[in-house]
């Protein structure tokens, strides 16, 4: 019966593939390092925290980047040019000049707002229905917004506002950008700073989970000269540490989106009472599903790093005696 037993189980080895015996091996040590990680529950539990919350920083920088462009994306009107036509030109003139303005390469769009329109506008949102009735002629010329094209530089656009102003039919022309492009300008500083503050944080995250491996391959010291003594590689007598790595990473990147979504529910009523004081529907965006996977890789990715690293650097040093 042993020999039956034997046998069974030697065919069952041979019927199994080289693939499947690797992907079973890999697993049972996957699983192997998560079960040693809870041997020390809270010791492992706050070094997870450690690397979520160092997670989350740069990942709540994005999202106060990414909140910011969507409100500035509700700005693109502020780059429009309103020009103001003299008084003596007629309508038609000015829709002649709103088509020409229209074909310039530089310019996206032109509106024309006729003086009629905009009086009327103005009585309307200004309160001043009753004065306005007093008036003889309409005091607002005709204006034409312009809006210039996408692909226009800062020194493109001076330079159509300055040939517009000299065009014999315009009295002046207005714009007030400069707030806008402070304010982008500020939002690219703040992409970049994410950018070298994620860096900075990662190294960090390599240093955390490469100190933790250390004391671990530290403690396992004598387990491990055994283990090399039967023959066992350094890449075997690794691979346990590699997934004690990648559990701290995934753990790190899943309690990082965690905590994120519990800071989007604090602020959520604030903000929306905020909106609701300039009507506005602005709603606080949250990371999507590619944001996310990306927290949760960068975590596992430098979890598997930090664990290489330091696995690497200290296996070599122990050998049996």
């Amino acid at each position: 019966m042993a020999i039956g037993r034997r046998a069974d189980a030697s065919g069952g080895a041979r019927r199994a593939g080289p693939f499947k015996v690797w992907l079973l091996r890999h697993a049972g040590t996957c699983v192997g390092a998560l079960g040693r990680l809870t041997q020390q529950p809270f010791a492992n539990f706050m070094t997870i925290l450690v690397i979520g919350v160092t997670l989350a920083l740069p990942a709540a920088l994005h999202l106060i980047v990414k909140n910011a462009a969507s409100v500035s994306g509700n700005w693109e009107n502020a780059l429009d040019f309103s020009m103001y036509l003299k008084m003596d030109v007629p309508l038609e003139d000015a829709q002649r000049l709103a088509d020409i303005i229209r074909q310039r390469a530089d310019v996206e769009a032109v509106t024309l707002i006729p003086a009629d329109l905009a009086l009327e506008e103005f009585r309307e949102q200004s309160g001043f229905g009753a004065s306005l009735d007093y008036l003889d002629v309409n005091p607002l010329p005709h204006t034409l917004v312009v809006r210039p094209g996408s692909a226009n530089t800062e020194q493109t656009v001076l330079l159509l506002n300055e040939e517009l102003g000299n065009l014999p039919e315009a009295d002046f022309v207005q714009v007030d950008t400069e707030w806008v492009q402070r304010f982008l300008a500020i939002l690219e500083i703040m992409r970049r700073a994410v950018v070298i503050g994620a860096a900075l944080l990662g190294a960090a995250i390599v240093v955390i989970i490469g100190n933790t491996i250390r004391l671990d391959i530290q403690n396992r010291r004598e387990e491990i000269e055994v283990t090399k003594l039967i023959g066992a590689s350094n890449a075997f007598v690794r691979r346990p540490f590699l997934y004690s790595g990648f559990w701290y990473g995934l753990g790190g990147g899943l309690l990082a989106l965690g905590l994120i979504a519990y800071g989007l529910f604090a602020l959520r009523d604030s903000v929306a009472r905020l909106a609701g004081l300039y009507d506005s529907a602005f709603t606080l965006l949250a990371l999507d599903f590619e944001e996310s996977l990306l927290i949760v890789a960068a975590g596992v990715l430098l979890g598997l790093v930090g664990s290489w690293v330091a696995a690497a650097r200290h296996m070599r040093r122990i050998e049996p005696r």
